[in-house]
């Protein structure tokens, strides 16, 4: 007579669990994407522009890494609100995305970045804390040239820190990497293992989790 066997099924992950691995996560995510692009965030024209701007570049087929040096090197270059990058040339703003590594898609993304600016300062004065008083500002910043839905989950994801209304903000790729590392798929649960100020910081980490399979592996290795 044969044995039937019966499968032990897989212990439901803890809340320490998950802690433990958010605290795993965090130690690897040190800096946001944003902080890392020399963004000092804060809820004033400049740096929420500038977090748009690394938005933009972020949203194209191009490693983060060369999205990060190349907002970087704009940054560097002056071009740290909508009035200065209106003003610079066409010209001015290829070279310095080329200069930050930015080169496949330098000359359209120069392009988007002019008529963005453009419209930024037509529409709101160049301050985007007027669009965040728009009805619906996902959906405002989803008219600005070279943000569309990539784009805005990117920037809501940066600014639900100063901007706690859009808080906790765990878009889809974030999701992924919280699946993929056993979290719970839920931005509310995921965001009440940290506090307001670390969700940036989280949802970048998940982010990162979901692209890169081997950092997700070393985040579970750490938890053990």
């Amino acid at each position: 007579m044969k044995t039937k066997t019966v499968s032990k099924s897989r212990k439901k992950p803890s809340d320490a669990t998950d802690k433990a691995v958010v605290r795993a996560l965090l130690a690897r995510q040190e800096r946001t994407c944003a902080a890392q692009a020399g963004i000092r965030l804060r809820n004033t024209p400049a740096p929420l522009y500038q977090t748009l701007v690394l938005a933009v570049l972020l949203s194209a087929r191009i490693r983060g890494d060369i999205a990060v040096a190349a907002a970087k090197a704009l940054f560097e270059a002056g071009l740290r609100d909508a009035r200065a990058m209106a003003n610079a040339s066409w010209q001015e703003r290829v070279d310095t995305l080329g200069a930050g590594g930015y080169r496949r898609y330098d000359e359209r993304t120069s392009t988007l970045l002019g008529k963005g600016a453009e419209l930024l300062l037509e529409r709101y004065g160049g301050d985007l804390r007027r669009l965040r008083a728009e009805p619906d500002p996902k959906k405002a910043l989803l008219d600005l040239p070279g943000i569309g839905p990539t784009g805005a989950d990117i920037f809501l994801r940066d600014v639900q820190g100063i901007w706690p209304e859009f808080a906790p903000y765990i878009d889809r790729k974030a999701l992924d990497g919280a699946r993929r590392l056993g979290l719970p798929d839920s931005p509310e649960k995921l965001g009440g293992f940290v506090v307001g100020r670390e969700l940036p910081r989280l949802a970048d980490g998940l982010v990162h989790a979901a692209l890169d399979k081997p950092l997700a592996d070393e985040v579970l290795a750490d938890v053990g």
